[in-house]
């Protein structure tokens, strides 16, 4: 398939977490007799029921690109005009597997080996994919991993911390609060301390946010709330533990707090020939850990279109992705060997 070809194939095949069978079983549909007619070894690798990565190697995989299988909601089919690509996932991430297939293609019509191709489930929901791929690592020394970054490399990316908060208060008639307890109103307390926390900042991927992403609670508008809850994303560059002990300190007897899931900060690889870039959404590379080795971050598209009814993906960055991962690969080769 051509490179526009592929990336529509596979916008099409709706993968939303959860819901990756399909998409893996086309990638080992195709990448099968890639492998078979370059003495490589396409491999299932399960995660959870009807969930599994998909790892393809060519000869010892020294360099591995990666990237994820899933997609946010909701699915919208593809669509093509003379710049674009558009689609749900068509720069987070349907392209970029595209362009990482191309680029495998290039090198191996080169006669270029030892890398491999690991595509993961789930990274949009807990990143379970690469943290069952972090349990059965191949001896990769580098790993490439795809996200959004207008196709230059990161040089670092913000980590996350997801808490929910939770409330309880007494119910009562609105006309007599007294006689209750809101639990939204002791939420609201807790959220307004929060919102005015001093938050640090780091000198290359800048400064700590936070976001009151989903409010909750309480029965009707005449009823004093008896509970309430809300969602709350940090969006980390440091150390997390301060920040727990700030966000606990909020909490002052007015609600309890869930931490849901912690992915740190991380600084990412440079190599010369390369612009660079610094993101703030977090990706599968802190889940992979060093398993799958010394990472590096770039991928055509922004980030400021995935997750959106816009998404879209340019063509000539997709193009343009193709040579990067080539290069990348190659020049990360020659430094394994260097190693040795």
């Amino acid at each position: 398939m051509h490179l526009y070809e592929l990336t529509r194939k596979l916008i099409d095949i709706e993968s939303i977490t959860e819901n990756e069978e399909a998409m893996g079983r086309f990638l080992m549909q195709y990448l099968t007799p890639l492998a078979l007619e370059n003495m490589g070894k396409a491999e299932i690798l399960p995660v959870a029921p009807k969930r599994f990565n998909v790892f393809c190697s060519f000869g010892k995989p020294i360099v591995t690109m990666s990237t994820h299988m899933d997609t946010v909601p909701p699915f919208f089919a593809s669509s093509e005009d003379e710049e674009f690509i558009h689609g749900r996932g068509a720069c987070d991430v349907k392209g970029i597997i595209a362009a990482m297939i191309k680029a495998a293609e290039r090198l191996l019509e080169t006669g270029t080996r030892n890398f491999g191709l690991l595509f993961v489930v789930g990274e949009e929901r807990n990143s379970l994919g690469a943290y069952t791929a972090a349990k059965t690592p191949r001896g990769s020394k580098f790993l490439i991993n795809g996200e959004p970054t207008e196709n230059k490399l990161a040089v670092g990316s913000k980590g996350a911390l997801r808490l929910e908060v939770r409330a309880t208060g007494k119910m009562a008639h609105s006309a007599y609060p007294e006689l209750g307890e809101s639990a939204i109103n002791k939420l609201l307390d807790v959220l307004a301390r929060m919102r005015a926390l001093e938050l640090p900042s780091d000198e290359v991927l800048g400064a700590t946010t936070i976001n009151i992403g989903t409010l909750a609670g309480g029965r009707a508008p005449n009823v004093i709330a008896d509970e309430a809850r809300a969602s709350v994303m940090v969006r980390l560059v440091s150390d997390p533990a301060p920040i727990r002990e700030a966000v606990n300190a909020c909490l002052q007897g007015q609600a309890e707090l869930d931490e849901i899931l912690c992915i740190p900060a991380v600084h990412l690889g440079t190599l010369p020939g390369f612009e660079t870039t610094v993101v703030s959404y977090t990706t599968d590379i802190p889940a992979l850990g060093d398993a799958w080795g010394k990472p590096y971050l770039l991928g055509p598209g922004t980030i400021h279109l995935a997750h959106t009814a816009e998404e879209r993906v340019p063509k000539a960055e997709l193009e343009q992705a193709v040579g990067l991962y080539t290069d990348l690969v190659r020049q990360l080769l020659c430094e394994g060997a260097l190693r040795k």
